[in-house]
């Protein structure tokens, strides 16, 4: 546990000392910082020194048969909390809301889901983002929308813009998804992972698209290559 305020020296200390404690090489790091300790309230101001705990440990979403074969989901009843209750470029441990998707989905017998909006959009997974491909550009939801900003979203962005394709955010709905070319979901411990079915319909050719397997690869390069946290 460490206290606020700490330098950026520190902290890359303190994260180092926790990947060699848990001896993680390649794994996943979570940064908490925490109100501090404080009564039961819900008062900030009874909490009056900032903390941050750090998490190491090696995380797997989904079986390695899915980046291959592609994943199947569905979209669930269960709204995406409203931007103007909860602003989604927060990061937080609040995952209520995803929590009660997730498990509608797991009832199905599907491993994620996709969550609409209060207007009936589409706006992220329970645990990743989503994108699909439609007319040879890749679309993703604005944050505005309900979608959290996830920095392998943001990486996978570039990357395609760098290969030349089309990135727009924007909205789309689940008939977007149905009649898409390609569809496929980020996040820091899926990074990429190709979607081939949505409520039993078949994405594309029902297979992993072209587009997508090729930015798994750049997207592997990167995270090798680059030293940068993704």
């Amino acid at each position: 546990m460490l206290d606020i305020p700490i330098d950026i020296a520190q902290m890359q200390k303190a994260v180092l000392d926790t990947c060699r404690a848990n001896g993680i090489v390649d794994g996943y790091i979570r940064l908490v910082v925490t109100r501090g300790t404080g009564d039961l309230g819900l008062d900030p101001k009874k909490c009056p020194k900032a903390t941050i705990f750090i998490i190491a440990d090696k995380i797997n979403l989904y079986p390695e048969k899915y980046y291959t074969d592609g994943l199947e989901t569905v979209i669930v009843s269960t709204k995406r909390s409203i931007p103007e209750a909860l602003n989604p470029c927060i990061k937080s441990l609040n995952y209520l809301n995803n929590i009660l998707a997730k498990i509608e989905a797991a009832r199905s017998g599907y491993l994620e889901a996709i969550m609409l909006n209060a207007q009936g959009y589409v706006a992220e997974c329970t645990g990743d983002n989503i994108f699909i491909i439609r007319n040879n550009v890749l679309i993703t939801p604005p944050t505005w929308a309900g979608a959290l900003e996830g920095v392998t979203r943001n990486t996978v962005m570039d990357l395609a813009r760098k290969s030349g394709i089309e990135v727009r955010e924007s909205l789309f709905t689940s008939y977007d998804i149905y009649t898409a070319q390609e569809c496929f979901l980020t996040g820091t411990a899926a990074e990429i992972i190709p979607v081939v079915k949505v409520d039993l319909r078949p994405i594309g050719s029902g297979k992993p698209g072209a587009t997508t397997q090729g930015l798994i690869k750049q997207f592997r390069e990167y995270a090798r290559t680059s030293g940068v946290a993704i």
